[in-house]
């Protein structure tokens, strides 16, 4: 009888034939994605490099942070100190102190003040009836965004200045006149009423968007159950604004340190450093100006180390409420 013909690799003579072993799953999956983009990602490639070129590659300057710098002799040859330029934030220097001091001071104003502005606004434009009185008033409240700062602050100081137009009545009535653009005392809040009035307006874009998302069954069904408006908002409103409010905010905190250094230093004059420094300036005013760059470097750096942690820790904590935040691990 014939003896059945056994497969070579069945064998335990014969040697394994070698087999190409075909993709994953995942790895096709990648491949069909890339194939299917293929022309987004190469119309994304020079927004990548612009990315890099101005963003990533200059972080490699913060070594300066660690150097007496000098930049007519370059970094290569600028003697290496360590941590002796982070000095003046351990060791309380005054006017680190006093810019620290300043920033959270705005900081705080920005978050609890003109951060909720918008919110509101978008509330209350949300209840017009007429949709062209709606979008009037939008186009009315986005126009300031488009104004620069320097623009904003020539408009503020043409109507609150010494010779502006409010001394100007002011004087004519024999009513004295009001210092506001160089009051110490007010600076802060002059500062306050200048961002709500040029970017509240803009910034009620993205929450009008997510109140058009909720569903009108919705307030229905809590009218019927007797909820009136201050009850409607406060159920159904908030919480469906909850996941883009948590978003925006963790944005807002990563450039929390940050708090407007053209809008300041257009207006550090007439008060002074003291009572108007912030980081940015202080990184400005040390560095560009008086030439301390290492110091300078060094201040820029923690700041920014800072605005990381907090987007990090903001996120987390969103993640704990159960919200997405920017990014999910």
């Amino acid at each position: 009888m014939l003896k059945k013909m056994e497969h070579p690799s069945r064998s335990g003579s014969g040697k394994d034939l070698p087999s190409s072993k075909p993709p994953s799953g995942a790895s096709r999956t990648r491949l069909r994605r890339f194939r299917r983009d293929r022309l987004l990602l190469i119309c994304a490639i020079p927004g990548i490099a612009i990315l890099l070129l101005f963003q990533y590659v200059p972080l490699l300057g913060n070594v300066i942070a660690f150097q007496d710098y000098q930049p007519f002799i370059g970094i290569q040859n600028s003697e290496w100190v360590g941590l002796r330029n982070f000095e003046v934030i351990f060791n309380g220097d005054p006017q680190f102190t006093s810019a620290l001091q300043n920033t959270l001071i705005i900081l705080l104003l920005q978050i609890f003040v003109i951060f909720p502005a918008p919110i509101a606004l978008a509330l209350i434009l949300n209840t017009l009836a007429s949709e062209r009185l709606k979008h009037l008033v939008q186009s009315i409240l986005y126009l300031p965004h488009f104004l620069s700062w320097v623009i904003i602050v020539s408009i503020f100081q043409q109507f609150l200045g010494d010779a502006g137009l409010l001394n100007t009545v002011l004087r004519s009535n024999d009513l004295g006149s009001v210092d506001v653009i160089g009051n110490v005392d007010l600076f802060k809040a002059l500062l306050t009423s200048q961002v709500m009035w040029k970017d509240t307006g803009w910034a009620t874009i993205l929450f009008l968007a997510a109140l058009s998302q909720i569903s009108p069954s919705l307030y229905e069904a809590a009218s019927v159950d007797g909820a009136g408006k201050w009850r409607q908002i406060w159920h159904v409103t908030l919480p469906g604004l909850k996941s883009i409010i948590i978003l925006l905010l963790i944005l807002r905190l990563g450039d929390a340190v940050s708090v407007g250094f053209e809008q300041i230093i257009l207006q550090q004059g007439p008060v002074g450093r003291e009572a108007s420094e912030v980081l940015d300036t202080y990184v400005y005013n040390n560095g560009i100006v008086g030439g301390d760059w290492g110091v300078s470097a060094a201040v820029g750096l923690v700041k920014g180390l800072v605005g990381v942690a907090l987007v990090l820790g903001a996120n987390k904590v969103a993640h704990m409420f159960g919200e997405r935040g920017i990014y999910q691990s």
